[in-house]
């Protein structure tokens, strides 16, 4: 018989018809680590409930279910093809009776801008397919030393989100797009997308992303989970590709605040190769669960940065209820329209700009005679001779990067200078200081657009700001849903001030329990 292109045609629809019921018949036997938190993995281990192997290899076959097949949620650029080695040499560990630490046999997943040595790391470039650095970054070492499973590298948006003046958060040319668990037309944001993602479907135990302006909290928020980007300094950046010295950051992406606290702490550290690390010395804590408080709310005063609201009502009307709740619990809120008097935004685009340049020049000088780009101004021209390249997204912002000057630059002083100011002692600090504050919230953004690789991504509001010019921590966790789709709360502060934070998510996250288990929705 002559096979046509109608035969090809049912082949394919009977091929992805198999691949459906195969999915669902998965998705409907129920995954048993579903929404399972550290401690309880660790009181799995310890009472011989599973082993690291058991709980290592159900992840990697709901990554090949969820992430590979079925949804093609593509939150995973690279799956680690020595997972389960690895676990089963924590299992002989622990049944000789050591545990590295409060991590020990716990599934992570990283952005793929974070080094490791057994795995590229690309930014989701194709430029940097098959790079791999000639050593870990600092807080994978630190995972290393604790005992995690290192499952796989996240997909992002492509260079953190810094390459155009528009695109479609969670799109790299590795990786392709990221979709949202919740509804797969919908947009996880960015940049720490496929952590998001990963989180919120249960592809990892819990993940870790980075922020440099909310690119751990949007996606957090619109993927249901806890995000917490720390004190700039309080977890080390050396190894990791970056955007800014001065705002980077990565930090937790977790299902419940704990989760989070637990690896604040566990990857806190000084580091000689990142010097904003020694500022941490005086102001860290190894254990930051110490801070949770089921009553945290209790008598504190709370400002309600109000300068988001308007912009979407049913946005606005769970940030009312939010507020009436944090009020029945016995905090006092002050509501602030303001927290910086001056307009800094061009500013801070001017900083990411220059430091952009001078971070990625030596991240690629870091990688060798191995790195797969000289410089920022070769990536510009790799960038500029692809068609490809620039016929999704316009890649302006390498382009304009590429060609400022270096750090000791007028411009570029005197745009540090004001963010920093108009952004800390006469921004955060001083609408804090002038209420006497112990922390601020405000809504982290809206529900989830749908996926839009024309005209780019749609954000209705943000948040996060104020504390990212300032390199100052913030926390999202879940406020409630609408129409389905999970919207977060933010919760920031003055530096160094996780302890508060947390305590206050915590509160809040116990007392409402907003989180909710993602259908991957077509």
């Amino acid at each position: 018989m002559k096979f046509t292109s109608i035969h090809l045609l049912i082949f394919i629809i009977l091929a992805l018809s198999a691949c459906t019921d195969e999915t669902d018949e998965y998705l409907q036997a129920g995954f048993p680590f579903e929404e399972i938190t550290i401690d309880e993995l660790r009181e799995g281990y310890e009472n011989h409930l599973f082993t690291i192997r058991d709980v290592t290899k159900a992840y990697l076959e709901r990554i090949e279910y969820l992430d590979r097949s079925g949804p093609q949620l593509n939150a995973y650029i690279y799956v680690n093809e020595q997972a389960v080695q690895d676990a089963e040499k924590l299992d002989t560990e622990l049944q000789n009776g050591s545990i590295r630490g409060p991590l020990h046999g716990i599934p992570i997943v990283l952005k793929d801008n974070i080094d490791t040595a057994d795995m590229p790391t690309t930014a989701g470039s194709k430029f940097m397919d098959g790079s791999i650095p000639p050593q870990d970054a600092f807080i994978v070492e630190k995972l290393r030393e604790q005992g995690a499973v290192i499952l796989g590298k996240a997909n992002l948006s492509e260079w953190a989100n810094f390459h155009s003046s528009f695109s479609s958060s969670g799109w790299s040319g590795l990786g392709g797009q990221t979709k949202n668990p919740y509804k797969l037309s919908r947009n996880p944001c960015g940049s720490s997308s496929g952590s998001g993602t990963a989180a919120s479907a249960n592809l990892a135990a819990v993940t870790i992303g980075t922020e440099t302006n909310g690119s751990i909290v949007c996606p957090s928020n619109a993927t249901g989970v806890v995000g917490l980007k720390p004190t700039v300094g309080l977890w080390s950046r050396s190894g990791i590709i970056p955007i800014s010295y001065t705002t980077d950051s990565a930090g937790p992406m977790t299902r419940t605040v704990r989760d989070a606290a637990i690896l604040l702490g566990a990857l806190a550290g000084t580091d000689d190769r990142d010097e904003l690390t020694a500022e941490s010395d005086a102001n860290r804590h190894e254990d930051y669960t110490q801070f949770l408080n089921e009553n945290g709310l209790e008598g504190k005063r709370i400002g309600f940065y109000t300068s988001p609201i308007g912009n979407y009502f049913r946005v606005d009307s769970l940030m009312n209820e939010t507020v009436r709740y944090f009020e029945s619990q016995g905090a006092e809120i002050i509501e602030i329209d303001e927290i910086s008097s001056e307009d800094i935004g061009g500013d801070s685009f001017q900083v990411l700009l220059y430091e952009f340049k001078d971070g990625l020049n030596r991240y690629f000088e870091s990688l060798g005679e191995d790195s797969p780009i000289e410089s920022i101004e070769h990536l510009a021209e790799l960038t500029r001779n692809d068609p490809e390249e620039i016929e999704r997204f316009n890649r302006s912002i390498i382009f304009r990067a590429a060609h400022k000057g270096n750090l000791e630059s007028e411009e570029y002083q005197n745009a540090l200078e004001r963010m920093l100011r108009y952004s800390r002692e006469e921004g955060i600090d001083r609408v804090m200081d002038e209420h006497n504050l112990d922390a601020i919230i405000s809504p982290t953004g809206s529900p989830a657009w749908k996926t839009d690789p024309v005209l780019g991504d749609n954000f209705k509001l943000s948040s996060s700001s104020p504390s990212a010019r300032a390199g100052y921590p913030i926390i999202t966790v879940p406020m409630g849903e609408i129409y389905g789709l999970p919207v977060g709360l933010s919760i920031f502060g003055r530096a160094w001030s996780e302890p508060v934070l947390l305590e206050i998510a915590y509160s809040f996250e116990q007392g409402t329990q907003h989180r909710i288990v993602p259908g991957f929705l077509d």
